[in-house]
């Protein structure tokens, strides 16, 4: 850890309450859509609890350096479980705590849930009032229904890959959990919708299909809207727009990188004021948005050249004294020492047993009364089988199911097959 670390260190509390306090979410997903979702949740107090196989959630295996540093991050304030689901008994437990459940998140491949009779229709007959979130690559229904789905899979069918890189490269997919990350976050926000409706005036649960797809083309739009009225598709420019300039990312004198955008007429004038080229907003080429479009190689060339004679902290220094839109181009190690990330808690460092304080995510949204919580650590895999599993099962079939390797404990038993079904 670096020692000049502007990151505030936090505490986990245990007592810990959130606007969700009472709510009770079983997460039967794996990897990052449904652990999106679920952290989403178990932030604002949910009590989560993740329903892993023997060998644990498939993030777990996202090891860096030995360190399951995602699955730390994605399903902290969670509980764990560990069941081998394809025996009838674990099945019989998932449904005894969906009758005490709020919400089930599930990510199998379309037709393994009802399959290990844990249908729609059998746990609504259960829980009439269970919110059920199916996360999955193409959706319930559909010719692709059966396919397995990564969210690689849906960045390149959305569009996304094709209008992302530079026009003489290959498609560029995204470095991160792009699509998965979009299905978590659209899938809590109607989680939230369905759990409010349920109890409400609707008073039933109801079962929610989140393709990774859905989200994927919804960030997309207007693109096929645009292709409609003009018959053209949008190519790749790399960071340049196609709505406006100059909008790019500029190398500056010292090697490193600013991102830079004037969307307006106003701020376009205030930045070409700032580089002693005022005139320049009366130049014909250069007077209205769609002049500067047709000639943006030109405007970006004038820009960049103001900015290559530049440091990094003086364009920075310089730009938002003139006041217009400027930014640096951070990696991962920028952030860590960035005091405006650790002013704002935008990024925080929480206790780790084994990197001693590991940096994440603070609270994504801050809400004024109920501002989220860090009551627990991810969990060890079946941490808390016990406290979760015997008071539904009792002490006998607690012990039965244990004894068999049904259920697996913390630091108890061997890892067995995997849970049915292939992951969304």
């Amino acid at each position: 850890m670096a020692e000049t670390s502007h990151l505030h260190r936090k505490s986990f509390d245990s007592s810990a309450t959130g606007a969700l306090h009472g709510v009770r979410v079983l997460d039967l997903s794996r990897l990052v859509a449904g652990n999106t979702l679920t952290k989403v949740l178990s932030d604002h107090g949910a009590e989560v609890v993740k329903v892993e196989p023997p060998e644990g959630d498939t993030l777990r295996a996202w090891r860096v350096q030995g360190v399951e540093t995602s699955w730390k991050i994605f399903c902290r304030n969670k509980k764990s479980i560990c069941l081998e689901l394809r025996n009838p008994d674990a099945q019989e437990a998932v449904r005894q705590l969906a009758a005490t459940s709020d919400i089930l998140v599930e990510s199998f491949r379309p037709g393994v849930l009802e399959a290990m009779g844990l249908g729609p229709e059998v746990l609504l007959g259960i829980n009439p009032r269970l919110v059920i979130v199916r996360i999955s690559g193409w959706g319930q229904d559909g010719p692709f229904r059966h396919k397995p789905g990564f969210g690689t899979l849906v960045e390149g069918y959305s569009g996304f890959a094709a209008v992302n890189g530079f026009p003489d490269r290959e498609p560029v997919l995204p470095p991160m959990f792009m699509g998965d990350g979009y299905a978590g976050l659209y899938g809590a926000a109607t989680a939230m919708i369905a759990l409010l409706a349920a109890r409400g005036a609707h008073g039933k649960g109801q079962v929610i299909d989140m393709s990774l797809i859905d989200p994927m083309l919804m960030v997309m739009d207007p693109q096929v809207a645009n292709y409609r009225l003009t018959g053209k598709t949008k190519q790749r420019t790399g960071s340049r727009s196609t709505n406006t300039s100059p909008r790019n990312a500029y190398r500056t004198k010292d090697d490193r990188w600013v991102c830079l955008s004037s969307s307006t007429q106003g701020m376009t004038a205030k930045l070409l004021a700032s580089i002693g080229r005022p005139e320049l907003i009366e130049d014909p080429r250069f007077r209205t948005n769609p002049d500067r479009l047709r000639n943006w190689e030109e405007l970006d060339g004038i820009v960049a050249g103001f900015v290559a004679g530049r440091t990094l902290e003086e364009n920075l220094r310089h730009f938002d004294e003139a006041g217009v839109t400027i930014g640096p181009i951070y990696d991962a190690s920028d952030l860590l020492d960035d005091p405006y990330v650790g002013a704002r808690e935008a990024l925080i460092e929480v206790p780790d047993e084994e990197m001693g304080w590991i940096p994440m995510h603070g609270m994504v949204a801050r809400l004024s009364g109920t501002p989220g919580i860090l009551a627990r650590p991810a969990p060890k895999l079946g941490e808390h089988s016990r406290e979760v599993l015997l008071p539904v099962l009792g002490e006998a079939e607690y012990g039965r199911l244990s004894g068999s390797g049904v259920i697996r404990e913390h630091g108890h038993g061997t890892p067995a097959a995997s849970a049915a079904g292939a992951g969304a």
